[in-house]
């Protein structure tokens, strides 16, 4: 007899936030398993420097090519640098590069994890005593909590190099004022506020899509549903995280 949809979201609900409270426990219960932290950091981070400077030059360079041609009616080209500086330590290095991270690593997470699920290889894991969330999700865990907003920064960086070439390169604004402007409107609050958004996604991402690939069912068909629903998850979750974190930092630290 199938449950009613309401009682199913309940249900569902509770084993995720059950899931969350195992994997935080995990994090400060011995053994720490620093190899394992190491090793994720490794293939959330450094192996996934290539797409995230691709990702985040495109990005300044789009972005600086359509504010510079709508600064110049109003003859205020050298804000650019300001304008992108702002948008990019504030909102797009952060969802941009974790939107990039949840296709790269997030699917692969709950692939992986999905795999171990229907092979029986968590279940042998409980057998012989190890907690697999502590094993497997939290050096996933806190990897992406540190990863994340040192991408995120390198975002910085170098989305406003790809601004820096369109603006004054190709379209001939003002060094000088680029980056005049960028000094006095570019405050390092807008710089920790990105950081802080990027940890909490980065948080979010490995929560989601660590549950839906512990959880898989149904063979290879269930872990490819639970990689899609987790990546659809961990993206719309990550946006409206961003409007939320958004305004209460408007609040706080401005």
């Amino acid at each position: 007899m199938n449950q009613l949809p309401l009682v199913a979201l309940i249900e569902e609900l509770g084993r995720f936030f059950a899931f969350t409270a195992r994997v935080f426990v995990g994090i400060f219960r011995r053994p720490y398993r620093a190899r394992l932290f190491a090793e994720q950091a490794e293939r959330i981070g450094v192996r996934s420097v290539p797409i995230i400077a691709l990702s985040s030059l495109a990005i300044g360079m789009i972005f600086s090519l359509q504010v510079t041609w709508l600064m110049a009616m109003f003859r205020a080209e050298t804000m650019v640098g300001a304008t992108v500086g702002m948008t990019l330590a504030r909102e797009l290095a952060p969802v941009i590069t974790s939107l990039m991270l949840i296709a790269k690593n997030g699917s692969a997470m709950t692939a992986e994890l999905g795999t171990m699920r229907v092979t029986e290889q968590i279940d042998a894991m409980e057998t012989m005593s190890v907690d697999p969330v502590q094993y497997l999700v939290a050096p996933r865990l806190v990897a992406s909590v540190v990863v994340f907003p040192v991408l995120t920064a390198m975002a910085n960086v170098i989305g406003l190099a790809g601004s820096y070439l369109v603006s004054v390169r190709m379209m001939g604004v003002d060094p000088g004022g680029f980056f005049d402007q960028l000094y006095w409107f570019v405050d390092p609050v807008d710089v920790l506020s990105g950081l802080i958004k990027a940890s909490v996604m980065g948080l979010m991402m490995t929560i989601i899509c660590g549950y839906f690939g512990f959880y898989s069912e149904k063979g290879a068909k269930g872990v490819g549903e639970s990689a899609t629903r987790a990546v659809v998850t961990s993206s719309v979750g990550i946006l409206v995280a961003d409007y939320v974190m958004a305004d209460i930092m408007l609040k706080i630290l401005y």
